[in-house]
């Protein structure tokens, strides 16, 4: 074989393995073209978590882990001798205030009103006397036969003896009428104030039972019976299954127009279902939680965007957790 022909072999060699790189270069940019980006979320839930105002040991567990639980069903019961100590005491204190009130709207014993009667009637008594004495020592003075001295004394002794009326009749008045006004308002404050304190502590004792708050599923369970739980210690999680949403994270050049109020085509693999979905939320994570740098490559930088969706129809099997994937052309 001549040197030309060897030479034309190679050129047309060379020329076919430029062809096929060519070609097979230019299936796969239309493939990948074609292939649409793929973008991967999951769903969550809304939580709630249980927890006590009193601290006590755990003294039943009524649920398990799975279960699914109605609004007022009854969780956990805690243990706690001391709210029921505290209620002995505010009680006692309420009954104390209470007869305080009573014996301040009562007034005083008969037996005490009888007495200052007495004493104003003797008192009285006392009075008559000293101005009948005086009215013969004044006569006898008109007369000359006794001193201006011997009058002013009996006279004297009127004054006192009227001044033991007023005070008799006034400690009749008092015993009589019973406590002042205050006193009666001081002693109904009394009893008010106990009586919230036992409503304070039943308050407490009614946190001994933890009962559901939403209709849920127990998700999760801390601590064992037996065991001691703190004040706002959480005892489970109830998962809401009734409020349940989809979470992507997406590039700023995937949002493509989308927005919030737009339905999006969600498959879930779990299910091996495609799904309307309505995007409720639509959100930048910040500056630097989820941040591409591209100006190196004389683009821009690109900001990941937090998408919420929710199902526009309930989904039967849709459980927290399952991932969902996002499809755009």
């Amino acid at each position: 074989m001549s040197a030309k022909s060897q030479h034309n072999n190679i050129l047309l060699a060379i020329a076919g393995f430029a062809t096929v790189v060519c070609i097979v270069a230019l299936v796969g940019f239309l493939a990948l073209d074609r292939d649409p980006d793929v973008i991967q979320g999951e769903m969550e839930v809304e939580e709630y978590r249980v927890s006590s105002k009193v601290p006590g040991r755990i003294l039943e567990l009524h649920v398990k882990e799975g279960d699914f639980v109605h609004k007022g069903d009854t969780l956990a019961i805690i243990d706690a001798p001391e709210v029921h100590a505290k209620k002995v005491q505010a009680e006692s204190a309420r009954n104390a205030a209470s007869a305080l009130h009573e014996m301040a709207d009562n007034g005083a014993r008969e037996e005490t009103i009888r007495g200052a009667f007495e004493l104003l009637q003797q008192a009285k008594a006392a009075n008559d006397i000293a101005r009948k004495t005086y009215e013969r020592v004044n006569n006898l003075f008109n007369e000359g036969v006794v001193t201006a001295q011997k009058r002013d004394e009996a006279m004297a002794a009127v004054n006192a003896t009227d001044a033991q009326v007023k005070a008799a009749q006034s400690q009749y008045d008092m015993a009589r009428n019973g406590a002042r006004y205050e006193e009666r308002k001081a002693a109904s404050a009394q009893v008010n104030q106990a009586s919230g304190a036992i409503m304070e502590v039943n308050s407490y004792i009614n946190e001994t039972v933890q009962v559901a708050q939403m209709d849920g599923e127990v998700s999760d369970i801390y601590p064992k019976v037996g065991e001691l739980v703190g004040t706002g210690s959480p005892i489970m999680s109830i998962s809401v299954m009734d409020d349940m949403w989809g979470t992507f994270n997406i590039r700023e050049d995937q949002l493509k127009g989308l927005k919030v109020g737009d339905q999006v085509t969600v498959y879930i693999p779990s299910l091996d279902k495609e799904t309307k979905m309505e995007i409720y939320y639509l959100k930048d994570q910040g500056s630097y939680a989820v941040w591409k740098a591209t100006k190196a490559n004389g683009q821009y930088d690109q900001k990941t965007f937090e998408m919420k969706v929710k199902p526009t129809e309930k989904i039967d099997g849709l459980l927290p957790g399952m991932s969902l994937i996002l499809r755009q052309k």
